[in-house]
């Protein structure tokens, strides 16, 4: 797992972000206690579920906002899973541990 790093790249070009098998992006709205709680929660959920075998980036779309409406982001704080495939979207602090491993993929009902 690393920080963010700018300029931020492209999951869908050739070059993949890293050897990491999941590749994460979390877009916040700055520094408020719904946005830190979801960067801590997708941390932990990314240590202890995928044995920090992942790449998170967070975007603040304060910083970022052209990024943000490229990407469609309409509601924060989001976690979008571009990798391994179906690309998925998360919406909400990822507080519902179990809401955010099934939209992973990393676990399912029944």
């Amino acid at each position: 797992m690393t920080d963010p790093v700018w300029p931020i790249p492209d999951p869908d070009a050739a070059t993949p972000w890293s050897s990491a098998t999941y590749r994460l992006r979390l877009f916040i709205s700055g520094a408020t206690p719904r946005s830190l709680q979801a960067v801590r929660n997708i941390k932990m959920i990314g240590e202890r579920y995928m044995g920090g075998d992942y790449h998170l980036e967070v975007v603040d779309v304060y910083q970022q906002a052209d990024f943000a409406q490229d990407q469609d982001i309409i509601a924060l704080p989001t976690l979008m899973k571009y990798f391994p495939l179906p690309k998925r979207r998360i919406i909400g602090d990822l507080s519902d541990t179990q809401h955010v491993l099934q939209g992973l993929g990393l676990w399912s009902i029944g």
